[in-house]
């Protein structure tokens, strides 16, 4: 079976598909695709294969220069970053985990009410 490398890449890009569920009966052991996608990417033919499909199809007047600036600001919640929590104060108290005016008293009263009509 010999199909062309491109073939398998583009297969599973196109169907975004793992590696590992590539057609086997028509792209052979999903193992040899996923090599030669990682050589081709790592020694720059991929580069090679763009930069030559974009000089042909910019000679043949099919693609538009024309470029876009968009303005959109992205941001990652705080939970969801690698970083660790600064040191220093972050000016407030809902953020801080230790009880800002000391221990909390609670109404034992108030408390049992709560629990009695909660039932």
């Amino acid at each position: 079976m010999i199909t062309a490398p491109w073939s398998r890449a583009s297969h599973r890009y196109r169907t975004g598909i793992p590696w590992r569920d590539l057609p086997r009966e028509a792209f052979g052991p999903w193992q040899t695709a996923w090599k030669r996608h990682k050589t081709f990417a790592g020694d720059g033919t991929w580069d090679r294969v763009l930069a030559q499909l974009m000089a042909e199809a910019d000679a043949a007047g099919e693609i538009d220069w024309t470029v876009s600036a968009d303005s959109t600001i992205n941001r990652v919640h705080q939970h969801a970053t690698n970083t660790t929590r600064p040191k220093q104060d972050t000016g407030g108290d809902i953020e801080s985990q230790a009880e800002p005016h000391g221990p909390s008293t609670v109404n034992p009263q108030v408390t049992a009410s709560a629990v009695l009509a909660a039932d």
